[in-house]
C-alpha cells in the first residue's frame, strides 16, 4: 500500500511538472489517501502486537 501511494506521489509530481494539474490533484489525492490508510493499519498492528504480547507474557 506504501509502494502505491509512492507510486501515485510521483504520478502527482511528473504531472504537476508538465503542467496537467488536474491528473497531479486526483493522483495527489488519491496518495494522501492510501498514505493515511497505510498509517491507520500500521498503526493498528502495532498495537494489537504490543496487545497479544502482553496477553502472552
Amino acid at each position: 500500500m506504501l509502494r502505491w501511494a509512492l507510486i501515485f506521489f510521483i504520478i502527482s509530481l511528473v504531472a504537476g511538472a508538465l503542467g496537467f494539474t488536474g491528473i497531479a490533484a486526483g493522483a495527489g489525492r488519491i496518495a494522501r489517501l492510501l498514505f493515511g490508510l497505510f498509517l491507520v493499519l500500521a498503526i493498528l498492528v502495532v498495537v494489537v502486537a504490543l496487545l497479544i504480547g502482553q496477553a502472552i507474557f
